[in-house]
Formats: C-alpha cells, structure tokens, sequence
C-alpha cells in the first residue's frame, strides 16, 4: 500500500473514474429530467431555486448532476434511448404532468427516480412536495379576513397535481367561510406571464366586479398585475392581489405582492435525499411491497402591501 500510494503522489495520478463506475455498475451520475422547453425553465424563478437546493445538496456528494431538457417530442425520444442504457444512476423529475410517460419509463427501466409533486393522489413512486391544498386555502383565507368577497382564482396548468390542490384549497376556504364557489372566478393559466394576462382579462370580463385574485404563481399574478392597471383598477385598493412562491418577482414587484411561500430549495435538497435512498436500495418496488415514499413540506403565507 505504501509503494502504491508514494507511486501515486511521484506520478500524480488520478484515478479513471468512468472505469471505477463500470467496475462497480454505476455511473456516479443523476439527471435532473425537466419536461418543459427551456425558455420556461429560464423565465421562472421555481426552476432556478429548485436547481439551486438540488446542486447544493448534491455538492457534498462524489455525484454529477447531468441537467437534461425533455420539452420536445425529439427530446424525449433522445432521453430514452439514453436512460435504457442506464447512464444515470437516477433521476430527479420536475413539472411532471399527468399524462406525462416519462415516469412510467422510468419504472419500466428499473432507475431510481423522484419526482416533485406528485401525478395523482395514487403516486407510486417517491415524490417531494410542498402543502399546496394548504397554501390555496391560506391565500384565500387571508383575502376574507381582509374584507374581500368576490375572489377569483387564476390555476396553474391543470394537468399538475400541485395545480389542482391550490384550487381544492381555494374552494374549500371560501365553502367553509359560507361561501358559494362562482365557477366564473377561476380561470385556468399556465404558469406564464402571458397565461396570467390572458386569464385576468377573461376573469374582468366576466365579473367585472371582483375585489380580489389569488394566482397560482408569481409569474401570472405579474400578468394579472399589467391587466388590471391598463383597466384602471388600483392594487390594493379595488383589487387585492396573492401570487405563489415567493420568488424574487414578489418582492421586486409595485406594489411588493403577497405571496404563499413554498420551500423550493428545500424540496430539491430533500429530492436528493431521497434519490441517494433510492439508489442505495435498488430493489424493484414490487419485491419492495410499493412502498410510498413521499414528502410533503408546509407552506407559508408572506403578506406584503398588494393584499
């Protein structure tokens, strides 16, 4: 070991990791999978601050973070050809959407996996999430208190779990309160800016009279912003305003919004986690009894000058 080792500090030699990995069957590698295009990726702060909690994590570790973009039909075809032959000890999938095959693949292969917010109630596999029934319902909750009794709600996309809870919580707070539920104030966007224009202008349209927004993202409520100071309608003043997320955009914005914080970083270090777990234990989930493995972070209410 001695004449090894003083060989080793004559000659500077470094170890050939990619014969290491194939010696021990595994790759040292994780992919961070996001099946959305790239602009989206860029444009919303959820995507960088999960990175971020994701990398950080992942630092302390000898693995490589791979980060892949699947947001097109040619894309996805090339991620599959490239996880069949298990270049990747795991994967981290973030904005999985219902109908999305991707995890399903992933099962198929036998790659350890975790998603962020699970598909559906009934998720198989390991997924870490923030409260958004919880955070729904703490937006509208707090525009109640506030005085406010026309609140309409612009969703994320709908085909996301974590879009459809925000809605259940927002239902459910005003149902309690003695409220009924106008299917005219909830107009679906798309977790864009553009998305949040188009579903203020709609939402105006159809109950000009509404006092209050509670939208599923920061990104939309900064459309719905735009829309209704075109139409005159000064914030707080004659429309109160909550967004989702906390990000940079709600402090920044005029007036600064109030926002239901989730923990984005946190879930991503907790992804990681998770994954290592999973890849520690490589069992297929059927010899492993499905076991569920999901998280679920609490989210948190910041109010600001626009509620």
């Amino acid at each position: 070991r001695a004449a090894v080792e003083a060989a080793v500090a004559e000659l500077g030699y470094v170890p050939n990791t990619a014969a290491r990995a194939l010696a021990a069957n595994r790759t040292d590698a994780i992919a961070l999978v996001v099946p959305e295009p790239e602009t989206r990726f860029f444009a919303e702060p959820y995507f960088s601050d999960m990175l971020k909690g994701v990398g950080a994590e992942i630092s302390e570790t000898e693995m490589q973070l791979l980060l892949i973009f699947a947001g097109s039909d040619r894309e996805r075809r090339r991620l599959a050809q490239y996880l069949a032959a298990h270049r990747v000890d795991g994967v981290l999938l973030v904005s999985v959407h219902a109908d999305d095959p991707l995890p399903d693949l992933l099962s198929q292969l036998e790659i350890p996996a975790v998603i962020s917010g699970p598909r559906s109630a009934a998720e198989t596999l390991p997924s870490v999430d923030s409260d958004n029934y919880g955070g729904g319902r703490s937006a509208v909750e707090h525009l109640l208190a506030r005085g406010r009794r026309t609140i309409a709600h612009i969703t994320g996309r709908l085909d996301v779990y974590g879009a459809q809870r925000r809605v259940d919580g927002y239902r459910d707070a005003l149902l309690d309160a003695g409220h009924e539920v106008d299917e005219r104030l909830i107009e679906a966007g798309d977790f864009t800016e553009e998305g949040g224009r188009r579903a203020m202008t709609k939402l105006l349209a159809r109950r000009p009279d509404l006092d209050a927004v509670f939208a599923g993202s920061d990104v939309m409520a900064a459309g719905a912003r735009q829309v209704l100071r075109e139409e005159g309608r000064a914030i707080p003043s004659d429309v109160a305003l909550i967004g989702y997320d906390d990000s940079a955009i709600a402090r920044h914005m005029d007036p600064p919004l109030t926002s239901v914080r989730q923990p984005i970083e946190e879930m991503g270090r907790h992804m990681i986690d998770l994954l290592l777990s999973e890849i520690a234990d490589r069992r297929p989930a059927v010899s492993r009894g499905l076991e569920r493995r999901q998280v679920v972070l609490a989210t948190e209410l910041v109010e600001r000058t626009s509620s």
